[in-house]
């Protein structure tokens, strides 16, 4: 999973890839549109196995992981057509988008986080609407030959990005926008902006911490759009936070009233938006956490794990993670009737624990 970090200049944001990636990428610049991007890797925190690596004393633990890039978008750059190309990629690349906005005094104008949030909504409009206007030009020249089936095609994706762009010229964003199933399979390789799931962050001081409970709240009300989700937190401690030992951490986390560090947090959260949870492999060789989404059967698991267990996908055997934990070992929850068989259509669930039984030759 890739997390897009976007901002304003002056909103933190550099500050808040340090405190979620625990990197000391420089902060303090000035966001050009050349400005190399920073990327880091972070283990998604699950308590669930380290307690499956407790019991199957494995040779090896792998979490799931999340990238988090971090972009320079200055002001007016898509109004202007200066967003470098390799940034705007990262950008549309992105499976959601971490925007953080300056709740903090210190800036050349007074802080207002939703007046922030609203100017970079423009900017990714400006670029989602000149994709929407070059595609329509288009498709209403060349778009008129090929095939009989081509033209059907390509009038159906006219008709469709005709319909979407008053909308998205009034300032409404694609996630908030009724689209079919069809539509849907028709604008996914656009990868346009302002469909993505969007955590709003709202960068604070250490003194505002108090108020984060009910700025978050007020935040949800503001930007009630869906796909969408807001959170607060100061970045400045929590880059801190990231930098100290894990009893350190908690001692300073117990003195601040951080009920957990924000990696985790905004992780949960993201998982939250995009509609994602852990499932497990676990056993001697290895205990390993995979993503998936919600809805996903066992063949999707298989399929996770690797290709070939998909194709040759005979059984899944299944047991949730709390009645493998209550049991002991895999030996007796099947003792106990845990452990289940499963075919291609079931419906995996969050912490199920999962061996594919498949046929190699398929």
């Amino acid at each position: 999973m890739q997390v897009t970090i976007v901002g304003l200049p002056g909103s933190g944001k550099t500050t808040v890839f340090n405190a979620l990636t625990g990197s000391h990428a420089e902060t303090g610049g000035f966001s050009g549109s050349h400005a190399a991007p920073n990327m880091g890797v972070v283990k998604v925190p699950d308590e669930r196995l380290d307690q499956l690596a407790a019991l199957f004393h494995p040779r090896k633990t792998t979490p799931a992981d999340v990238t988090y890039v971090d972009v320079a978008i200055p002001a007016g750059a898509a109004r202007e057509g200066t967003i470098a190309p390799d940034v705007l990629a990262m950008v549309r690349n992105a499976d959601a988008l971490l925007h953080v906005a300056r709740g903090f005094e210190g800036g050349e104008r007074a802080p207002d986080a939703w007046r922030d949030v609203e100017e970079m909504d423009l900017e990714f409009t400006v670029a989602d609407l000149g994709v929407i206007e070059k595609r329509l030009e288009k498709l209403r020249t060349s778009g008129r030959h090929g095939s009989p089936g081509e033209r059907e095609q390509n009038a159906l994706e006219e008709e469709l990005l005709a319909r979407i762009e008053p909308d998205l010229s009034r300032g409404v964003p694609l996630r908030a926008i009724a689209l079919t199933d069809d539509d849907e399979r028709r604008v996914r390789g656009y990868r346009f902006l302002t469909q993505k799931p969007v955590l709003v962050l709202i960068n604070l001081d250490e003194g505002q911490l108090p108020g984060a409970a009910a700025l978050e709240t007020e935040g949800r009300t503001r930007y009630a759009q869906p796909h969408t989700d807001v959170a607060a937190l100061a970045a400045k401690i929590e880059s801190e936070i990231a930098q100290l030992s894990e009893d350190d951490a908690a001692l300073f986390m117990e003195d601040l009233g951080i009920a957990e560090p924000s990696r985790g947090r905004v992780i949960r959260l993201t998982y939250e938006l995009l509609g994602l949870f852990s499932f497990f492999t676990a056993g001697e060789d290895e205990c390993r956490a995979w993503t998936l989404r919600r809805g996903a059967t066992a063949v999707d698991a298989a399929g996770a794990i690797h290709s070939d267990l998909a194709r040759g996908f005979i059984r899944a055997e299944v047991v949730t993670f709390d009645d493998l934990i209550a049991s002991g070992s895999m030996a007796e929850a099947r003792k106990r009737g845990k452990l289940r068989s499963e075919g291609k259509t079931y419906a995996v669930g969050d912490g199920d624990v999962i061996e594919v039984l498949f046929n190699v030759a398929r």
